[in-house]
């Protein structure tokens, strides 16, 4: 065995592999792969009720969470880099203002977030997910659930969030971020919001949404206004705020106009 084998350890649920023993296809890929033999035929079903218990399992661990925001961005910046900071301060608005914070347990932008929701004595929950090369949960996390399917992991970030709060990252974050504008655009879940936090950063893809992709008619003007881009976390958190006010007053006037409806 070398000495980088010895060095590798994942996590499988409840049990810690490593060196050899470190699966080289993640839980996913099997889901996914076609196989041309009837075993799915066997296989298959089992893999349900573990599809279930991880469903049950994230939704136990939640339910009582209350209100909270995803927070997303990369696993590869470091502490000391200036988009760490910016995470932590996000994370700590988002405590003072009232709300659990969720990130997706691993290193970086999500340890950052983690951690100022931690010491500024918040909840703070990670949603791991199982990878070959995924380092575990951070050690700001309070709450944590690891899931073995990606999908199963994206409900509960869309579940139990009032709102998303973007940073700076690479493809893991692409697909979040995305992911939940095609869930508001198609009305699959209720308008929350969905703010990016870093002008450098995010400006380029707001320009080729706005030039490239609206001039070719691929998207409508109104699918725009579901990204909101700030620099300052206070103002980010301040966006998720307003809007959860306008819901609790649209939500409230409805139920005044139904009362009144049924009287």
């Amino acid at each position: 065995m070398s000495t980088d084998d010895t060095r590798r350890t994942h996590v499988k649920g409840r049990i810690t592999l490593r060196g050899e023993h470190v699966p080289i296809t993640t839980t996913d890929e099997r889901l996914l792969a076609t196989d041309h033999s009837s075993s799915w035929v066997h296989q298959d079903p089992w893999r349900v009720l573990r599809i279930q218990s991880e469903f049950v399992e994230g939704f136990g661990a939640l339910a009582g969470l209350g209100p909270a925001v995803s927070v997303f961005g990369s696993a590869r910046i470091k502490a000391g880099e200036p988009e760490y900071e910016l995470a932590e301060q996000v994370a700590r608005e988002l405590v003072r203002a009232g709300y659990a914070v969720i990130t997706g347990g691993g290193p970086g932008l999500m340890e950052a977030a983690n951690r100022g929701a931690h010491e500024e004595g918040g909840t703070s929950v990670g949603l791991g997910i199982e990878l070959p090369f995924e380092q575990g949960m951070n050690e700001w996390v309070d709450l944590g659930v690891d899931f073995r399917y990606f999908f199963a992991r994206k409900t509960m970030f869309v579940k139990y969030a009032e709102g998303f709060i973007v940073l700076p990252g690479g493809f893991g974050t692409f697909d979040e971020l995305f992911e939940a504008m095609t869930l508001v655009q198609t009305k699959k879940v209720r308008g929350f919001p969905i703010v990016l936090v870093g002008t450098d950063y995010w400006g380029g893809l707001i320009d080729w949404l706005r030039g490239t992709v609206l001039e070719r008619g691929l998207i409508s003007p109104p699918d725009l206004e579901l990204l909101q881009l700030v620099d300052d976390p206070a103002d980010a958190v301040r966006l998720v705020v307003d809007a959860g006010n306008d819901l609790f007053a649209a939500e409230d006037s409805a139920a005044r106009d139904a009362a009144e409806g049924a009287d």
